[in-house]
């Protein structure tokens, strides 16, 4: 079963590989294969789904226990929200060039990762964890895709592929598009954080604590709660908000993928 579930991995990995190659030289060509990267990277989040869930029926529990599962399964919502916001608003679809580079990091890190099993705690087994997890997951996935807007921006300004990138809305549309992302982010993101408390006082007695996984995420709420009050009150320009966007991000994504494998509170990950 284990190598099954391994094998439809790596068919997946390379349908993630196909699609942001066959993007970024999209780009780099000036060609519009649009249908193409679609598809592979829709083909890649379904292989995905496959192989992290015959792994959740053979271990009886979601992908979030080790680092391997946790990267696996933030390349599939990762996969699956670029996904759809790539079909939904066909303007931002040249931000494929910035987004899967993202998504490679995470598949070579995930592939050098070790696929053994992690101790399932019990004060894991509630439903308040699926939604806890789920939220983090469409937050973290929502700013991937104001980052890629983000990316265009500066890319642009550093004068880098101005005219690879000239079918792309101009700059004050691309920044407009990304903090209604991050607009959501902060809706999710608050609601994971809710969800977050309720499932602490069910496990621990207590709805927060400040333990560091705790402190590094609101302190990531409150980053991006002034990144969206910076740019409707001084009206910032759309580098400064590109530039907020990527610290948010890299903020959040030490967050998720640091803290709980290196703290030793109750949130620790990899046990």
């Amino acid at each position: 079963m284990e190598q099954r579930e391994l094998q439809i991995l790596w068919v997946a990995v390379v349908a993630y590989v196909l699609s942001g190659v066959v993007a970024i030289f999209g780009v780099v060509l000036k060609k519009s294969p649009h249908r193409f990267v679609l598809g592979t990277l829709v083909l890649g989040t379904a292989l995905l789904s496959v192989s992290l869930g015959l792994r959740w029926e053979r271990l009886g529990h979601g992908p979030f226990i080790t680092m391997f599962e946790v990267l696996a399964s933030n390349v599939w919502s990762f996969g699956l929200i670029f996904a759809l916001a790539y079909w939904r608003y066909p303007p931002i679809r040249g931000t494929a060039a910035v987004v899967m580079p993202i998504i490679f990091v995470m598949l070579g890190w995930m592939t050098l990762s070790s696929t053994h099993e992690g101790h399932f705690p019990q004060t894991f087994r509630t439903p308040w964890l699926y939604i806890h997890v789920g939220l983090s997951k469409v937050f973290l996935g929502t700013v991937l895709v104001a980052v890629g807007m983000a990316g265009i921006i500066l890319l642009r300004r550093a004068g880098i592929g101005l005219s690879r990138f000239e079918k792309l809305p101009a700059d004050e549309r691309l920044d407009d598009l990304a903090y209604r992302f991050m607009a959501l982010g902060i809706i999710f993101q608050t609601l994971m954080l809710i969800s977050g408390a309720i499932w602490a006082q069910d496990a621990w007695g207590r709805y927060w604590a400040w333990d560091p996984l705790e402190t590094w995420s609101f302190i990531t709420w409150i980053m991006l709660a002034f990144a969206l009050h910076w740019r409707l009150t001084m009206k910032s320009s759309p580098a400064v908000g590109s530039w907020m966007i990527l610290g948010v991000f890299v903020f959040a994504f030490l967050t998720f993928f640091g803290v709980p494998f290196i703290s030793e509170s109750p949130h620790k990950g990899a046990v």
